[in-house]
């Protein structure tokens, strides 16, 4: 069991650079970025869309890729350009080619994402959906760790002002590289489903998880909004430098801490109630400071309802995957599923930014965030059990699929 704790922390290496480092910590580099570069917040906006298309074209060649090259092999490959990715960006200001980059790195990190959260769930060859989901909580805890980091490291450098943004992602790509040689070791030391290949998802089994492919996407939009403009919204409504450093810290810390307990919860669950209740409890998170915005205390309210959820929407629909379909199209799932999730970042943070930018006011766009995520919730409701789809796939009579 202990061997099993140690690989899914070492591949949770990955899971910090893919969402913690290069998506999240965006939202900490976007202020100044925007400062110096003097962008719009549709051209801000416009930087997390370009990494949300390219994670969608990675999600979409997520499982090719695995099948034709493997899942530890493909999942290390994404890695290591994700962590390039990250320092190249500070060598240029020019809008278009910073785009081309975040493009770029939103594909090399959807393949991480993707088949690192495949690795994470093929550890653990025992049907053991407690189990499993506890492994998986682990991996996606990486993306809280990052977030933490991220959150003490960027203000330090960025504390000689707005124009020493090129150094925050110095910093942050050499966090990444330091969390390569464990998830290397972690990777080469999983057994792959299907001796390291994947089966491709039919269309029989994608219906099986509509209602959860179509909520997922609806939570990707949501939540991406809130974490790319919260910097933005809380330094317009007057928030200090010390108070947003502490509530960045605080998102990260509690995510950590939080994906883990989720992964016991999601894993003694009904899959339809898992994500419903996972995606209710961020759009709560997203309302403190909305409704209260003088209020210091809606902040950190706002940030322990959020950051103590949010991360756990890729373990829901990992384990809806998990239960609904056979061992060797979980990645596939995971990729199809993905794919949903990466279209709605995509959208989202230029919707958001264009919303802003016609009323003048970023909390008018920030009301996208919760709108979508209360549509998410309610989606995913129509997900059946697994014990329901199996029902409905075999004629009674014959005892043959139909």
């Amino acid at each position: 069991m202990w061997r099993e704790v140690i690989t899914a922390l070492g591949l949770s290496g990955g899971a910090a650079v893919a969402l913690g480092l290069s998506r999240f910590s965006y939202g900490l580099l976007l202020p100044p970025m925007r400062a110096d570069l003097g962008w719009t917040y549709v051209e801000a906006g416009a930087m997390n869309t370009a990494n949300g298309a390219g994670y969608v074209v990675g999600a979409l060649v997520a499982a090719w890729a695995a099948y034709r090259w493997g899942m530890a092999r493909t999942f290390l490959l994404g890695f290591s350009v994700s962590v390039v990715i990250l320092l190249v960006t500070a060598a240029t200001t020019n809008v278009f080619a910073l785009m081309a980059l975040r493009t770029i790195g939103g594909g090399s990190t959807a393949l991480t994402f993707i088949l690192g959260a495949g690795l994470a769930s093929a550890i653990c060859p025992a049907q053991n959906p407690r189990r499993r989901g506890t492994l998986v909580g682990l991996y996606v805890a990486g993306v809280g760790v990052g977030i933490l980091v991220a959150g003490v490291a960027i203000p330090i450098v960025l504390n000689k002002g707005a124009q020493q943004w090129p150094a925050g992602w110095i910093v942050l790509g050499l966090i990444g590289a330091a969390c390569l040689p464990a998830a290397w070791w972690a990777a080469r030391s999983v057994r792959e489903p299907s001796g390291g290949r994947i089966a491709l998802l039919g269309g029989r089994e994608f219906r099986q998880i509509v209602p959860t492919f179509i909520g997922y996407g609806l939570f990707g939009a949501g939540y991406v909004g809130y974490m790319t403009f919260i910097i933005a919204l809380l330094q317009e409504q007057g928030r200090s430098s010390g108070q947003v450093i502490w509530f960045w810290s605080v998102l990260g810390l509690v995510s950590a801490v939080a994906t883990l307990l989720w992964g016991k919860v999601l894993g003694s669950v009904r899959e339809a109630r898992g994500p419903s209740m996972v995606f209710a409890t961020v759009m709560l998170g997203t309302l403190p400071v909305l409704v209260f915005p003088a209020s210091p205390a809606a902040m950190f309210v706002s940030a322990i309802l959020f950051g103590g959820s949010f991360l756990a929407g890729p373990t829901a629909i990992t384990i809806v995957a998990q239960r609904q379909l056979p061992v060797s199209s979980w990645t596939a799932a995971i990729a199809l599923l993905t794919v949903a999730f990466a279209f709605g970042q995509a959208v989202s943070p230029m919707l958001a930014g264009a919303i802003s930018d016609a009323t003048g006011n970023i909390s008018a766009g920030f009301w996208v965030s919760p709108v979508l995520l209360a549509a998410a919730a309610g989606v995913n409701l129509l997900q059946r059990p697994a014990a329901d789809q199996l029902s409905r796939s075999y004629d009674g009579d014959s005892g043959r699929p139909t």
